[in-house]
């Protein structure tokens, strides 16, 4: 086969490959006459010539057109020539291979008696893992015998931990004092009641029957003796100037595993101790805060009684209940003043009313409101605390605290009806919502109800006493208020000082309803003072009058904050464009709501009866005069004869009239300010007036001759400059 290949590959192709014709092969093929028809089988023949139609060594052949039978003779001779070769080379082998057979017969009888050695071995082999898997079934069965004894011995253990009774633990329970120890060995006690009481395993063992009855003695012994021990530190409350907070945190608390043990496996005895805590601790609270309010009753300085109103003549009240106060005392009824320091300081501690009192140290009611409610909120937060910390439970805290509040109560119903300060009630409502800030924040519930109930019995009682502030002034005796002055009445600095407090304390507020009724005190004031100024006779005196009182009530309402000034701003903006010269003053009346045109009214007639009081002729001839023709038909025209003696009157006095005009104003006027203001005001209408008149005289035959004695504009403008210069 090698050589065809040779042979093949000696001759390659020069002719492409021709179709491969199967039927031409199988034409040409002879079978041989000696074969046997019955050993030769043609199944298959078709496949197989299918398969050989892509062979490129059969269609190699076939293209170079041989013979297929001289091929195959060719083929045959070729082997046979390497057959007889391979032979040859056999021969010359031939002492190699009897070596090499000798060879592998030793090798196989040394195997042969390997294998004999290794087959016992592995017979030995066998009988090992028989035996070893006989020890892992022993072994497997002993670690699950070892397991179960293990589960049963804990479980055994645990059982005879949790019934048996150590003689130790009997000896603490019975005889040993109640400290940490004893509080570990009640904890060991209750667990194991609690196994006997709760396993039902237990209630089936005999073991039971011999410790059930000795637990139920110690369980009643150490109930005895944690009781006894309960009450003694209890009654330890109960002594004077014992600090209970402390008392609570360091000696108590420690041992707030009692109640727990108590409630769980003594609930009457529990209750005998709950009971006794309320009971003290509501005592205990209950007197200090009365000993704490009575101390403080002695430092209550009275500000305001039912005659202490806005609109209340001052001689109406007796002199004999105020003839012990200090006159500083009655201002406080309507001006805030330091009084609203104590909402700055609203969570400064409480007053020690001892050092206070040994200082002769007095304080209106609501600095004795705030230190009482301090007191109050930090009691009651330590309290609170306590009991949910001790007792487990929030509700004993409304037990106990039944007491004080009761207390608090009581003083507070006597104080409210008696109140008349309403500053001092606004500040005490402006306490109570800080109070409520402040326990908010500490997360604290327990005083809700109660601050919210304060606080609905303070609002009442401001609009009641505001009530009577705004009913004495629409009832007040305007006989009895008037006084001859102009300057500003009492009512309107009382009324100025009473809304700057409220506008004070409120500023962050926003209080609709309050604004409603100081809307409706402004209108009841703005009445009174029409009325009061229409007593006075003379028309000059009412405005200065109603000026002065506006703005004496501007500048207190202006100390007032921000928000005053704002509305002041915004009432002068608003005018500025409607009153122009007049705008100082009409601007003085804006803040009370009087019409513009009333107010500019009533200031040109002041000035007009001002300027009358001294230049009186002027003013009547030119208001009656200056305006004809001196050269017209009229009956009686313009002389120089009747401008004459204005003309010389005016030159010779002007300066020191002008200068009366001024200490008058200066004297009416408690503003300096508003008084130069209308003051350059009145000089400018003279000038006017003046101007008038010297027009006049132009238009006179002959008035030349009275230039000599006229008044320069300018040097009347100068003076007026001059007045102006002082502010």
């Amino acid at each position: 086969m090698a050589e065809v290949a040779a042979n093949n590959a000696n001759h390659p192709c020069e002719t492409p490959k021709n179709v491969f014709d199967f039927g031409a092969f199988v034409g040409d093929l002879i079978v041989e006459e000696d074969a046997s028809s019955d050993d030769i089988s043609l199944e298959g023949l078709q496949e197989e010539l299918e398969e050989c139609k892509n062979d490129d060594v059969v269609a190699n052949i076939l293209s170079k057109g041989i013979k297929l039978r001289e091929y195959t003779k060719g083929v045959e001779h070729n082997l046979r020539k390497v057959e007889l070769d391979s032979i040859q080379d056999y021969i010359k082998e031939s002492d190699n291979l009897v070596s090499l057979h000798d060879q592998i017969r030793d090798c196989d009888s040394i195997l042969s008696q390997m294998e004999t050695l290794l087959s016992g071995f592995q017979v030995e082999i066998g009988s090992i893992s028989s035996d070893i898997k006989i020890l892992q079934e022993k072994s497997m069965d002993m670690g699950l015998k070892l397991k179960n004894r293990k589960v049963a011995e804990s479980k055994l253990a645990k059982f005879v931990e949790d019934i048996i009774v150590p003689p130790r633990m009997v000896d603490i329970i019975v005889d040993g004092e109640v400290n940490d120890e004893y509080m570990r060995t009640l904890d060991i006690l209750s667990k194991k009641l609690k196994f006997v009481d709760t396993d039902p395993m237990v209630k089936d063992s005999k073991a039971l029957k011999d410790v059930q009855p000795e637990l139920e003695k110690l369980r009643q012994k150490a109930v005895s003796k944690v009781f006894d021990f309960i009450v003694q530190k209890l009654q330890a409350l109960r002594k004077p100037k014992t600090n209970i907070q402390i008392l609570q945190q360091n000696v108590l608390l420690k041992y707030k595993y009692i109640i727990s043990f108590l409630k769980e496996h003594s609930k009457e005895v529990h209750l005998e101790v709950r009971a006794a805590y309320i009971d003290t601790m509501n005592k205990v609270l209950s007197a200090h805060f009365r000993a704490y309010i009575q101390a403080l009753e002695k430092l209550q300085l009275d500000i305001a009684t039912s005659n202490d109103l806005i609109g209340v003549e001052t001689r109406s009240t007796s002199l004999f209940s105020r003839g012990r106060e200090p006159l500083k005392n009655r201002s406080a009824v309507f001006a805030l003043g330091e009084r609203l320091n104590v909402l700055k300081e609203i969570d400064q501690p409480a007053l020690i009313p001892h050092i206070a009192e040994a200082s002769s140290l007095k304080y209106p009611y609501e600095v004795l409101f705030r230190s009482l409610h301090k007191l109050l909120m930090d009691t009651a937060t330590s309290e609170y605390l306590f009991c949910d910390e001790f007792f487990g439970e929030e509700s004993i805290f409304y037990e106990i605290f039944a007491g004080p509040f009761a207390v608090i109560d009581e003083h507070f119903n006597s104080i409210l009806p008696n109140c008349y300060d309403a500053i001092g009630l606004m500040l005490m409502i402006r306490i109570v919502h800080q109070h409520q800030l402040i326990m908010s924040r500490r997360r604290i519930p327990c005083l809700d109800s109660y601050l919210d109930k304060v606080n609905i019995s303070l609002w009442p009682r401001f609009k009641m006493v505001f009530d009577m502030h705004l009913s004495s002034l629409r009832n007040a005796n305007v006989k009895l208020l008037w006084e001859d002055d102009s300057h500003p009445h009492y009512v309107m600095r009382r009324y100025a000082e009473f809304t700057a407090s409220l506008i004070h304390i409120n500023v962050e507020y926003g209080d609709g309803q309050l604004e409603l009724n100081m809307e409706r005190l402004r209108m009841a004031v703005d009445e009174l003072l029409m009325k009061l100024a229409k007593m006075f006779s003379k028309p000059k005196l009412q405005i200065v009058f109603l000026i002065n009182n506006c703005d004496m009530t501007i500048a207190v309402l202006k100390e007032a904050g921000p928000e005053g000034g704002k509305i002041q701003q915004h009432f002068e903006e608003m005018l500025k464009s409607n009153t122009g010269l007049f705008v100082g003053l009409v601007s003085h009346f804006a803040i009370f709501r009087f019409r513009p045109q009333e107010v500019l009214g009533q200031i040109l007639g002041y000035m007009e009866e001002l300027l009358m009081e001294h230049f009186s002729d002027l003013i009547k001839f030119v208001k009656t005069r200056a305006s004809e023709d001196p050269n017209g038909s009229n009956e009686r025209p313009i002389s120089v004869s009747e401008v004459e003696p204005i003309v010389k009157d005016f030159g010779s006095r002007w300066k020191g009239a002008i200068e009366l005009m001024h200490k008058d104003v200066i004297t009416s006027f408690s503003n300096f300010l508003c008084g130069m203001e209308i003051l350059r005001a009145a000089l400018t209408q003279l000038l006017l007036y003046y101007t008038r008149l010297s027009d006049c005289i132009k238009r006179i035959n002959g008035g030349a001759a009275l230039n000599k004695d006229l008044v320069s504009i300018s040097s009347i403008m100068y003076e007026i400059r001059k007045y102006s210069r002082t502010f």
